[in-house]
């Protein structure tokens, strides 16, 4: 029986510091029946009774679970609010481009098939005779 009291005296102190630092660093938030101050209080004066009222009482559960870090490319709610618009504005933003271009694939289509045999020219690129010089005059330069 004398050997279990220095150890039920050691459990009881660690558990009193454990009470301590647990009632002080929890945000202020997170005790419920009283304010921080007073548990603090509470803890210190009664060591072992007043930890098990700070587990059992005054220790408040978080509201939410905490959420994992995410990347902002990863995060939903970020990617949301890029660009001020919301997601159904991408999406018409989206769908318009698409339309647009299946437009312009169309007039390329249509252009191709009214001209098959011109194909755009280079105003910057040589005459193919090589005698003309980007200015349209023919001969050699002297």
């Amino acid at each position: 029986m004398a050997r279990l009291i220095p150890i039920v005296v050691v459990a009881a102190v660690l558990f009193w510091v454990i009470s301590v630092v647990d009632c002080a660093l929890q945000p202020p938030v997170r005790h419920r029946g009283v304010s921080k101050p007073v548990w603090i209080v509470i803890v210190l004066l009664l060591p072992v009774i007043g930890g098990v009222l700070w587990f059992w009482i005054g220790r408040g559960r978080p509201a939410v679970a905490p959420v994992a870090n995410r990347a902002p490319d990863d995060d939903p709610t970020f990617l949301g609010t890029i660009g001020g618009m919301t997601a159904a504005e991408r999406a018409e933003q989206d769908e318009r481009i698409r339309r647009l271009e299946e437009e312009l694939a169309r007039l390329d289509a249509e252009e191709a098939q009214a001209k098959p045999d011109e194909t755009p020219t280079d105003p910057d690129a040589p005459a193919p005779d090589g005698d003309d010089d980007s200015r349209g005059r023919s001969g050699a330069r002297g």
